[in-house]
């Protein structure tokens, strides 16, 4: 009898085509919308100047090397093509390689296959490097490519001084989504935030939670103490929870002694884990004049096609039917 395994020919394909993927120079990706998982081929972690398959299998790894001046364009052409408003899914942009620099891609894909309600399945596509394509066309445009040394010596002065107005303007930017008293995002920031991540729950249908929490009596402390304590006691707060957040989750401060906690991808039940984290540090710390403070939290989980608003006004309910049963409680809305 003959012991061999019996090679069909779908695995010879098979194998082929992975092979075909492993050597090919550009960047192949292919995108299981229901899981979530991406794959991407090492011809496209080689183009960004990283070892192969050595960051993230999910969408949030393309989120984050895309130039941030070119995300809203990309995810706006990307949200017409899954919903159909234009026929092809074709664009070029530019991706932040390992050493910090940015490289030109021109990106194109197509649904492979859609569920039984419409949606994306599966999709795929591939990234080119067309970089030197478009320095050469921006020297032609600029005619300058028979200057080439004052090219060089122009360009690097520019770069330092782009490299010095881009980090005030980061600057700039962190001063105005920061709260003044207590270096957590303010109000404005976390609607940003939080449109932001609608939007992205939307698009790759993940959840999303958000967390509303308010100290309990807080008045209090402003009364016996007065103010300055009140504050002090708001800034210890964020110094308390924000070690103990994901880099993703956003701590903001939505007003006065109410907070807000922003948790792209995760569930409800992810979400209460985190709020008793919350509750149990903040009963075990020291507030103004050796009290003992507590929270009351309400929780809501994004549902589809939610507005930011219609999930705030969740989160809020929860707050206030905490507050009502007796406050120190968690409660939360679907």
């Amino acid at each position: 009898m003959n012991d061999r395994p019996v090679i069909t020919i779908q695995d010879v394909d098979q194998q082929v085509v992975q092979t075909i993927l492993e050597v090919i120079s550009d960047g192949i990706w292919d995108w299981n919308a229901n899981t979530g998982f991406v794959y991407r081929n090492p011809g496209w972690y080689r183009m960004l100047g990283y070892e192969p398959h050595t960051l993230g299998n999910t969408v949030f790894t393309w989120e984050s090397v895309i130039h941030p001046e070119d995300l809203e364009r990309v995810m706006a052409h990307f949200d017409d093509y899954l919903n159909g408003i234009v026929p092809e899914y074709g664009i070029e942009y530019r991706c932040k390689t390992r050493q910090g620099g940015y490289v030109w891609i021109e990106d194109r894909g197509h649904i492979v296959a859609r569920n039984a309600d419409g949606s994306v399945a599966r999709m795929i596509g591939a990234h080119r490097d067309i970089h030197a394509r478009k320095l050469l066309l921006e020297q032609l445009e600029q005619r300058t490519y028979t200057l080439e040394h004052l090219v060089a010596d122009r360009t690097s002065e520019l770069q330092r001084v782009n490299a010095q107005l881009q980090a005030q303007l980061e600057e700039n930017r962190r001063l105005a989504e920061t709260d003044g008293l207590t270096g957590a995002a303010n109000r404005y920031a976390m609607e940003k935030s939080l449109q932001s991540e609608c939007d992205r729950s939307q698009r790759f249908n993940h959840p999303l939670s958000l967390l509303l929490m308010d100290m309990d009596n807080f008045k209090r402390i402003n009364d016996r103490w007065g103010h300055a304590a009140g504050d002090q006691t708001l800034i210890g707060l964020v110094a308390l929870i924000r070690p103990h957040l994901r880099e993703i989750d956003l701590l903001g401060r939505w007003g006065g002694d109410e907070f807000m906690v922003v948790l792209p991808n995760t569930p409800l039940s992810e979400a209460k884990v985190v709020a008793n984290k919350i509750q149990a540090l903040l009963q075990t710390h020291l507030l103004v004049g050796g009290e003992r403070g507590s929270l009351s939290i309400g929780l809501a989980q994004y549902q589809r096609h939610d507005t930011p608003q219609q999930l705030m006004v969740r989160a809020d309910r929860a707050l206030y039917q905490a507050k009502r049963q007796g406050k120190n409680r968690i409660c939360c809305e679907p």
